[in-house]
């Protein structure tokens, strides 16, 4: 009788990250985003897991709610990476509609049994403190309705530091890139122990 030594290989688990620019290596070359570097990471840590970046520049929560049910069905993801908003609040939307979509996307995502990381953001100040604080919060307030992780500003010591910073004021440069990422592994892995 033969036997077979091989090792089988683990099941492949799907992270999908939906987010905008920020995300999408906006103005930058795909491997030095945050997202490519925790592909890097993971695979040396987490080789069972497979990312699959559907982020895409200027996307808002409507639009993000629009291509999410597909992206659901085809990729079937063990984790979503939540990552819109900002764009909603720098054209002023109302924001009780941003917390709706974002809150649809959770609720698709948990009837999907995905474990969710919701990551939140500041918009600049000028904006006004009413609205830039409102948007702020509601990140806390999603977290704390559907039990979710979340980051409160994916940007905490990056986007003060012109250093690392691109020239629009809004995205993280190269340098800034590893920072973020840092930022979000916290609460991140954590959430890839629960298989």
């Amino acid at each position: 009788m033969l036997f077979c030594s091989y090792a089988q290989a683990a099941p492949t688990h799907n992270l999908l990250v939906m987010g905008d620019s920020l995300s999408a290596a906006h103005n930058l070359r795909q491997q030095d985003g945050w997202v490519s570097l925790l592909k890097t990471k993971l695979s040396q840590s987490h080789p069972q897991i497979s990312i699959i970046n559907a982020s895409v520049g200027g996307e808002t929560t409507q639009g993000g709610m629009a291509r999410f049910p597909a992206l659901l069905k085809q990729y079937h993801p063990r984790w979503v990476i939540l990552e819109l908003g900002a764009n909603d609040a720098l054209r002023g939307y109302p924001l009780d509609q941003t917390t709706k979509n974002l809150g649809s996307m959770i609720e698709q995502a948990q009837q999907n049994k995905a474990i969710v990381l919701l990551i939140g953001n500041r918009i600049p100040q000028n904006y006004g403190k009413r609205y830039t604080d409102m948007f702020f919060g509601l990140y806390k307030t999603l977290a704390e309705q559907y039990n979710v992780s979340y980051v409160p500003f994916m940007l905490k010591g990056v986007a003060l530091n012109k250093n690392l910073m691109q020239s629009d004021g809004l995205h993280p440069n190269a340098k800034g890139q590893p920072i973020v990422l840092q930022t979000i592994l916290p609460y991140l892995l954590p959430l890839l122990k629960k298989n």
